[in-house]
């Protein structure tokens, strides 16, 4: 036996009958007169007196068409889509863009009076207060306009983070209708139909999956747009409001009951004269999965095309951590999902295409290793960040924690942009040191005495003390030294006690100040090298703390005659009614003197091309001069960065960058190949030709074989040695010092020779001597002998 509906109070019944006497009043335009029931209406007890509170709707906006809208992620074109951002999955578009028929549907549907009446249906009211509290059955009765307003107030109590303003919005109360119906006539007062109509198919719910608005239901159903929707797209879309979860057609299960409602709508459209009986019954003859073309639904970084996820996420961080894009972080994030954005990007699909590419070419992602490459590129002269490679795919869900070939985390970038905490890059450095070296006014091929032991007082400035330790260096490989070096040798030959000698000469300040000046800083704490605890002399040998796209865009200052540039991953961002926002600058500005970019490119191109020099590898294709430095920081982590002038620097790290020490890249096999020792050359310098080497090819870059003119006054030679720590000494000296000591060397090997001889001779004579008597003793025995016989 079926359960009798509850029996509504007659003080209920009394306040809603008031209220709609108040409104019918109010519609017929006798607001005046109906001042006078109100004290009646809101009297009538004290349940009742709720309402009054609910009257006031200060602070909600309910301007038709300021609702929170979609943003969208394009590469650098502007019109490449690489994402989208929303809480709720809404573009807004004007009426007069959204099709005659999508309108024609939803009025049919919801509120077939809804271009007569002031706000309010005050028949549908009756209506459904008779079946509703009469008769039992629960009927509806809220106009278009009054949908619209429940709407604007959910939405306002989402955006205020309000659950108790979100439950009075949405409870089945009369003193939510009542607040509804008072509200939709003030605003008919205040708008027009079509501007109300307008905001309904904007803001209301036409499917799962947070879709809301006839242009995203366009889209997501029917691949198409909203004022192209036909009379079958239109009844489709206009049912679904009824229920969007269970009428959703691009769920399967829903199809069936979804063309149902379908032909509800067609049927009312026919009756109300929107469409003819022909139109009728084609349109209720055509099965509704044959209209589907249902578009996949995504939203952020995890849906981002063209392998940008990382990218994506780099300009997620950017936004979040700019106060250009308001005063908190969650005054950005709102912006970013409800402000309707159009964010272009530096994003250049090309390079990041073949960046990832590369990476996992070189490294597979299910790679025994478990190793990890991390490639960062720059545009030199712009700070316009390219692209990220990395041999992972980006996956923010828990799922990817135990999954070696996903992963969120970013460790091309700093730790404020979602990456790791930096790496030790071992060579890739020196170039640092080079730069420094001519700033202090030295040449590149000033001959320095070397040594494998160095105090660190030699290395003392304003910033730093040194020490009474030592600082043992040795060259890779050899172990040893080059005694004398120029700096230049030492760059091709990525020799490190040239570099200490150097430290030594023009102090550790210098070098700091360069790498900041280059554009250096922690990749964990932000700061300055001079203010970590890496500003001590083996910072000299790549032991800093720097993320790969910073190591990018110092390459980057090399690529651009000095020109150095903060890394911007935005190029332009627009707000909903198309106005810039300002978004933060690379800041480009001529930082080292070009003459000493042309030495530097110089001595980097001699790394490759010498017999002796580290780099060879890296060696670009079709005769292109090269620009590349290689880095090894001890069996951890391997690198290469470089560059084509003007046109790209990429910097590549190879090692286990979550576990470097305690899983060295050594004695392993790596894609099938193993070797005891890699460094540079062995790995990173390979893929970072290969990415350079297609790049340029997909791009047609220009060949610049003319980069890298070394300048005079920082490339002199000269017959004197800089001592460690500073001082000459004339060349000519040394070289008789060296001659003396070789000849001191000769002159006691002469003379332990002729001793050695002397005593040889003393001995054969000796045993001459012996022998001779032994021969007289026998002569003398055998005469003896014939004369007794």
């Amino acid at each position: 036996m079926g359960t009798m509906p509850e029996k509504k109070t007659l003080t209920v019944q009394r306040v809603l009958a008031l209220v709609i006497a108040y409104i019918t009043l109010s519609v017929g335009g006798g607001v005046a007169a109906s001042l006078f029931l109100l004290p009646a209406v809101f009297g009538a007890n004290s349940v009742a007196k709720a309402v009054i509170p609910s009257l006031s709707v200060e602070g909600i906006d309910f301007d038709v068409t300021s609702l929170p809208q979609k943003s969208t992620m394009y590469a650098s074109d502007g019109t490449t889509k690489i994402t989208e951002f929303w809480d709720q999955n809404r573009e807004v578009v004007p009426l007069k863009k959204i099709s005659k028929y999508m309108q024609q549907a939803v009025v049919a549907r919801e509120d077939r009076r809804f271009f007569t009446h002031g706000g309010v249906d005050v028949q549908g009211v009756f209506r459904a207060f008779v079946q509703t509290y009469m008769k039992g059955d629960h009927q509806g009765g809220s106009s278009l306009t009054q949908q619209y307003v429940k709407n604007v107030l959910i939405l306002q109590a989402q955006q205020d983070d309000d659950p108790i303003a979100q439950y009075h919005a949405s409870e089945d109360t009369i003193a939510r209708k009542v607040r509804e119906m008072l509200i939709s006539v003030q605003m008919e007062k205040q708008y027009s139909k079509p501007e109300i109509l307008q905001g309904y198919l904007n803001i209301a719910q036409f499917g799962g999956n947070s879709l809301y608005g006839v242009q995203a239901a366009a889209k997501r159903y029917f691949n198409t747009t909203a004022d192209q929707l036909n009379i079958v797209q239109s009844a489709t879309i206009a049912a679904i409001t009824k229920n969007p979860n269970a009428y959703d057609p691009s769920v399967e299960s829903n199809q069936p009951e979804s063309e149902k409602q379908r032909n509800i709508v067609l049927q009312l459209m026919n009756e109300q004269g929107y469409i003819s009986d022909a139109e009728y019954q084609e349109a209720v003859n055509t099965p509704l999965a044959d209209t589907l073309d249902v578009q996949p639904i995504s939203t952020g970084c995890m849906a981002a095309d063209y392998d940008a996820g990382y990218f994506c996420d780099y300009v997620v961080h950017k936004i979040l951590n700019s106060k250009e894009f308001g005063k908190t972080s969650e005054d950005r994030e709102r912006l970013l999902k409800e402000g309707g954005l159009k964010i272009v990007t530096t994003l250049d699909i090309d390079a990041n295409t073949l960046l990832n590419e590369t990476a996992r070419n070189t490294i597979p992602p299910e790679d025994s290793s478990g190793m990890e490459i991390v490639m960062a590129s720059v545009k030199p002269g712009t700070g316009e960040v390219l692209g990220f490679g990395l041999n992972r795919t980006y996956d923010a869900t828990e799922a990817a924690q135990n999954d070696q070939t996903r992963d969120s985390m970013n460790y091309a970038v700093d730790r404020e942009d979602g990456g790791g905490m930096g790496f030790s890059i071992g060579s890739s450095w020196k170039p640092v040191n080079l730069v420094a070296w001519m700033e202090a006014g030295h040449s590149v091929n000033e001959n320095l005495q070397t040594s494998t032991r160095y105090s660190t007082s030699l290395f003392a400035c304003d910033r730093y003390t040194g020490g009474t330790d030592t600082w043992n260096v040795t060259n890779a490989i050899t172990n040893g030294t080059v005694n004398p070096e120029t700096p230049a040798l030492a760059l091709a030959r990525s020799h490190n006690t040239t570099q200490a000698s150097m430290g030594s000469i023009i102090g550790l300040c210098k070098i700091a100040d360069t790498a900041t000046e280059l554009g250096y800083h922690d990749a964990n704490t932000g700061e300055t090298l001079d203010k970590t605890s890496s500003f001590v002399p083996a910072m000299m040998v790549g032991n800093v703390n720097v993320s790969p796209l910073t190591m990018a865009s110092i390459f980057a200052v090399y690529a651009s005659n000095g020109v150095q540039c903060d890394p911007i991953a935005l190029k332009q961002v627009t707000d909903v009614d198309g106005n810039d926002i300002k978004v933060p600058s690379a800041n480009c500005h001529q930082t080292v003197d070009p003459e000493i970019i042309q030495t530097l490119a110089w001595a980097m191109n001699q790394g490759v091309v010498r017999s002796d020099g580290a780099g060879g590898v890296a060696q670009l294709a079709n005769g292109r001069k090269t620009f590349a430095k290689t880095g090894t920081h001890e069996d951890q982590l391997v690198t290469t960065g470089g560059f084509i002038p003007n046109q790209i620097a990429t910097f590549v790290l190879v090692g286990d960058v979550q576990n470097p020490v305690g899983h060295p890249i050594a004695n392993i096999a790596i894609n099938g190949q193993y070797h005891s020792y890699w460094d540079g050359s062995t790995i990173a310098a390979p893929a970072w030709r290969d990415f350079m080497n297609a790049y340029a090819e997909r791009k047609q870059l220009p060949i610049d074989n003319d980069y890298g003119q070394p300048a005079a006054k920082y490339s002199a030679t000269s017959s004197t040695v800089t001592k460690i720590g500073g001082g000459k000494q004339n060349a000519t000296q040394q070289q008789s010092t060296i001659i003396q000591q070789q000849n001191q060397s000769l002159q006691q090997q002469s003379q332990q020779n002729d001793q050695q001889q002397s005593t040889i001779i003393q001995q054969q004579n000796q045993s001459l001597q012996q022998q001779s008597q032994q021969n007289d003793q026998q002569d003398d025995q055998d005469q003896q002998q014939t004369e007794d016989e």
